[in-house]
This record gives structure tokens, sequence and C-alpha cells, in this order.
């Protein structure tokens, strides 16, 4: 069960536009690009219960079954690391307590090689590693430049973007680490009269950018679900079919396919690595407060709770691909951390008068959990 040592001591207390308006302060000033984070705050998630899964992961070894132990060691960052976006720097926007930055996964079975920036730098030398997804992979993305990027000199740094991307290039080692803004992965467009459109077997304007990409993490979920103001798109279409509703998991196996025929035909398993993420589980259910005030994470009990729609569908999809694409579960282990999450901790001063107007239950605090499926990829990738 989760634990801390009896001896341990607590710390002191639209489309593509819509991924521009999220970019971060430090994005702003090295590109000149405006600032506007407020999507971030605003993007609502339905409900995702928790889960028990099973995939295999490398060496025949589950890293999703365990606990969260306390360690006094971690973070693996210092929380000033530049490249944080404001809505997930919980200690900097006054959260009080810092435990949710000293809790590590530790499996039943298996041992995580604690994460090493010099060596997953020398892993990734003359390489592209590329996360693609919605905000919760954004959210991860940042979490893996801050990994690496106090081992790099401030001149052998930078950021760079183009089109949905953005890169953060560690320059002596020829190398970078992306991110692609594709929540859905196959097209979303505004068509005549200002509708919006999900293409689900549509694909390229968003995939030409994962080309030439070595490493390449995807995760798509959420945004399937999302409904009333939330929802992102008037219509489905799928050839000649426009569709004003359609079950969102039948939506969700459509627009995997597409997605999962593109790797097939696109990529090579000698060059290319592919990865799917999880679902990220929310903690927000009942009155939307389940994360707020949350110290601790959950225990484990050894039950298997329902398995949400979106973790069904992947598993069917990636069953039946020919290219050798990896699931990487972290959603059992996330689960737990219901004490991970910004609750009313995403903006600075005073975030504590805000409590009635927001709790954010779905992204994650850095340092926090994503630091932990990072150390899972850096895992795969040695």
């Amino acid at each position: 069960m989760a634990r801390k040592p009896a001896t341990a001591s607590k710390p002191p207390h639209s489309l593509f536009l819509l991924f521009f308006i999220t970019i971060f302060p430090v994005l702003l000033a090295s590109l000149d690009m405006g600032g506007l984070d407020q999507l971030w705050l605003e993007e609502k998630e339905d409900e995702v219960d928790e889960v028990q899964s099973h995939q295999p992961s490398p060496k025949d070894c589950d890293f999703s079954i365990g606990e969260w132990v306390y360690d006094k060691s971690y973070p693996l960052y210092d929380a000033t690391c530049p490249y944080l976006s404001t809505q997930v720097s919980c200690r900097r926007n006054g959260r009080p307590d810092l435990d949710y930055e000293k809790w590590r996964w530790r499996p039943q079975h298996c041992l995580i090689p604690r994460f090493n920036a010099l060596d997953f730098l020398e892993k990734i030398r003359k390489k592209r590693v590329m996360l693609v997804g919605d905000s919760i992979m954004r959210n991860q993305w940042e979490s893996l430049v801050c990994l690496v990027e106090s081992v790099i000199p401030a001149e052998s740094k930078m950021l760079s973007s183009h089109g949905p991307t953005m890169a953060f290039h560690a320059m002596d080692y020829q190398a970078s680490i992306e991110f692609s803004w594709a929540p859905l992965l196959v097209e979303l467009k505004e068509e005549e009269g200002n509708k919006r459109v999900v293409h689900l077997d549509a694909i390229e304007e968003n995939a030409k950018y994962w080309r030439g990409v070595d490493v390449l993490v995807f995760d798509s979920a959420h945004w399937w679900t999302h409904t009333g103001k939330w929802r992102t798109w008037d219509f489905y279409m799928e050839g000649d079919r426009i569709f004003k509703d359609l079950n969102p998991m039948v939506a969700y196996e459509k627009g995997l396919t597409t997605w999962a025929k593109w790797v097939d035909l696109n990529l090579d398993p000698r060059t290319t690595r592919v990865i799917f993420r999880s679902v990220s589980p929310r903690h927000n259910r009942e009155n939307g407060w389940q994360c707020y005030k949350q110290r601790e994470p959950l225990v484990y009990s050894g039950y298997i709770p329902h398995v949400p729609g979106q973790l069904v569908v992947l598993r069917e999809v990636v069953k039946k691909m020919k290219f050798p694409c990896h699931l990487q579960d972290i959603t059992s282990m996330s689960a737990l951390r219901r004490d991970g999450h910004p609750s009313v901790y995403t903006t600075a001063p005073a975030p504590e008068l805000k409590a009635h107007q927001q709790s954010d239950c779905s992204h994650w605090c850095l340092p926090g959990v994503p630091d932990t499926w990072n150390e899972l990829l850096y895992a795969l990738l040695i």
C-alpha cells in the first residue's frame, strides 16, 4: 500500500488555434507568439473510471501493478523549471503541501530505472522524440523537457515551433523532444458555414508532422467523449456520409482505425518506435471536488474496477495492427493519484479564493505523476 517511512517528515508547505492559445509563457518569450492560456482551464473531459488493466510490458514485466511509496529523493527536477506552464506549476501557484512531488511508483514485480537525463539524451542522440495528442500529452511533454533540460547548458538548448508542433532542441546531441497537437489524431476542420467537422477517415494533415520521427508516443481519449459546450465539433464525416451524432466509442474506434492504418502503411519498425499511452484518469466525480485538498495516493486493494470504453477500444485496435505498437498502461497507477492534480492551484495568487469556481482534476501538477510516465518511457528506450 502507499506509505511513508515512519521517520520521514512532511516537506514544507478552431483547431490549431486551440493549440496555440495554450502555449506557455516560455515559448511565448522565445517565439513572440502572444499569450493566452485560457483553453487549458476551459478544457473539460468526461469521467474516466479508475481501472486496472494488464498489458505486457518490456521483458514480460507488468509495470502497471504496484504501489506509490514516499521517497525523499524525489522530485527528479526542480519545480522552478522554466518550461512548465502556469496551470501545472502548483507550487508556484501556492499549493501549501508538496508531498505530491515525493511519491515514486514501485511495481510489484519490476524495477523501474531511475531517470538519468544524460543517459536519456545519449539514447536519443541524433533522434527526434515526439509526443502526439491532447493537453494531457502536453502535460507529459513539459515533464520530459524538465527532466532533461537542467543538464544542458543554456546556449545549447532552444525551443521552436512549426504548425501544430513545438520542439525542445538539445543541440549538442542533435536531438529534439517535440509535442504535436492532435487530440483526435484524425482531422478536425472548419467547413462551409463555420461548421466544425471531424473527418473520421482523414489523418494526413496531422500525420505529415509525424514523418521522420524516431520515437512516437501517442494518446487520444478524452476529446472523443466531450459533450455540450465542451464538444469541439458539429458533425462527423466518413467518406461522403455526414453524421450529426454518433456513439462516442464507435467514432473513437473509427478514428483509431484510421490512425492504425496510417502507422501500418507509412512507418518502418526498423527505424521508428511507436508507443500508445493509455487514458489518463480524472478524479472529479460527484460534485467535482474529489481531488481538492487530497494529500496522499489511494491504496490499490486488488480489485478490478470498470475498464473505460476508450481502453477497451484501444486494446482491440492495437491488437489488429501489423506494426509492433507498444501499449503503455499508465491508467491504473495514475488512478491512485487523486492527490496529484492542480485542483484550485492553476493560477496565482490566492487560488483558495477561487475554489468555488475552478478545480482541475484532469491535468497533473509538475513535478508529479507524468514524471513516472516518462520514467516508464525511459525504461522502454533503454
